[in-house]
């Protein structure tokens, strides 16, 4: 493999066409400059100059050299260049949570790609320990979850708070344990978890969710108040879940007296280099989830 540097050298001197300037250019001395063309003739096997007194002339086998050997420079120049770069606004960030923060900063992400259009966001919804995986085989930057890292390979810090918000159907404005046992759950991924979460400081008689009438179900995130807004049951979701259901009018949401949050984490893989355009979406989240 050729040496760059006596490639560098080489090229200097045909475009200087003086080897004190061209020493002079590359902060050497003129032996030193001479030496290395030297050497990278007995490399080749080829004369490249036909030395002139002070000046030269380029044999073939030189100005071949010089024609291929200078677009590599400018190839090495625009990879170093392109290596110490970190931009803020430019590259891929990609990003994991579960549905529910998913909805709420998903467009707030968006946003910033569209004022920042070399910014490209790749988000996945996803379960916890989903996310997780996913930060551990490095396969996104950020992973939003609601609940603390179980990897050592995973770094997690609270971020925010969520609340877990009863919600039924518009109709009903004070539910009470009859109302809700004869509606019955519509159940989703994480439906019994919330409900004893939140119904269990709220009403005496709750025990587990297992007493309700399953009147339905829905792994789409934006999906399950879909039949509780035609009456067909009643649910517990996170707040920013609710808060994205279009139709609103058609569903009541109930803060009951015990309020229950869920704790927000944001992580990423424990032993990385962050890059910037990663701190300018972690940033981004903060603000967002700060004002909800």
């Amino acid at each position: 493999m050729i040496n760059p540097v006596w490639l560098r050298s080489f090229c200097t001197l045909v475009e200087v066409r003086h080897f004190t300037r061209t020493a002079e250019t590359l902060h050497m001395t003129q032996s030193g400059v001479s030496q290395q063309v030297r050497k990278l003739e007995e490399y080749l096997g080829q004369q490249l100059l036909i030395r002139q007194g002070k000046g030269f002339t380029l044999t073939g086998a030189g100005e071949r050299l010089y024609q291929e050997g200078q677009q590599l420079i400018v190839s090495f120049t625009d990879l170093e260049n392109r290596v110490g770069l970190d931009p803020a606004h430019e590259g891929i960030v990609k990003l994991a949570s579960p549905g529910s923060v998913g909805l709420k900063l998903y467009p707030h992400l968006l946003a910033l790609q569209k004022h920042y259009p070399k910014l490209v966001i790749e988000y996945r919804f996803a379960p916890n320990s989903d996310v997780e995986r996913l930060i551990a085989e490095h396969k996104v930057d950020i992973g939003l979850m609601t609940c603390p890292a179980t990897m050592r390979e995973v770094n997690v810090k609270p971020i925010a708070e969520e609340e877990l918000l009863l919600i039924t159907p518009a109709s009903i404005t004070n539910p009470s344990w009859e109302q809700l046992m004869a509606l019955g759950f519509i159940d989703h991924p994480d439906g019994a978890y919330h409900a004893g979460q939140l119904l269990n400081v709220n009403f005496s008689e709750f025990q587990n969710s297992q007493p309700f009438k399953r009147s339905g179900f829905s792994n789409q995130i934006n999906l399950i108040l879909e039949p509780v807004s035609m009456g067909l049951g009643f649910t517990v979701l996170p707040s920013h879940a609710a808060a994205a259901f279009k139709a609103s009018e058609k569903v009541k949401i109930h803060k009951l007296a015990n309020k229950v949050s869920e704790t927000l984490y944001i992580g990423s893989y424990a032993h990385t280099f962050t890059a910037n355009r990663v701190k300018t979406v972690i940033a981004e989240i903060e603000k967002c989830l700060a004002i909800s």
